[in-house]
């Protein structure tokens, strides 16, 4: 994926009810637009980059703990993939946060490695691998 492509900017909208009573008071005066913040802007392919973060999170702590020497990787894995999409900081937070859910998800409740870990792996791994076979051939490299 070359570059970040952005969604355009979300127009806000304020919607409110009068009630009955109210009809009385003049209306209020309407927001000035230097007032309004801009929305973020977020690359289409977020939420997909979002799970990737998860199961990068998951992956880092189920391999470590079923002894893969691979285990470290998956968080120099999210760190490029952070570097790569030139994140600011909004979005480090996001990702962040999503790797860190993969990681507790697991480590709140396996203490060992076992058959279930092991097909989690499998699961996770497979699960990326589309995800990013996905976003390959919708936004290119």
């Amino acid at each position: 994926m070359s570059g970040r492509s952005l969604l355009p900017a979300v127009l806000l909208v304020l919607a409110g009810a009068l009630s009955p009573g109210s009809a009385q008071t003049p209306p209020p005066k309407p927001v000035q637009p230097s007032t309004v913040p801009a929305a973020p802007q977020i690359a289409p392919y977020e939420p997909q980059l979002l799970r990737l973060a998860e199961l990068m999170g998951a992956l880092h702590y189920l391999r470590g703990l079923c002894g893969f020497a691979d285990a470290g990787a998956w968080r120099d894995k999210m760190n490029a993939l952070a570097e790569a999409q030139g994140f600011d900081e909004a979005a480090k937070a996001r990702f962040a946060g999503a790797f860190n859910r993969g990681y507790r998800s697991f480590s709140e409740s396996y203490r060992s490695c076992n058959e279930a870990a092991g097909k989690v792996i499998d699961l996770y791994l497979e699960e990326g691998s589309t995800i990013i076979k996905t976003l390959e051939a919708r936004y290119g490299r």
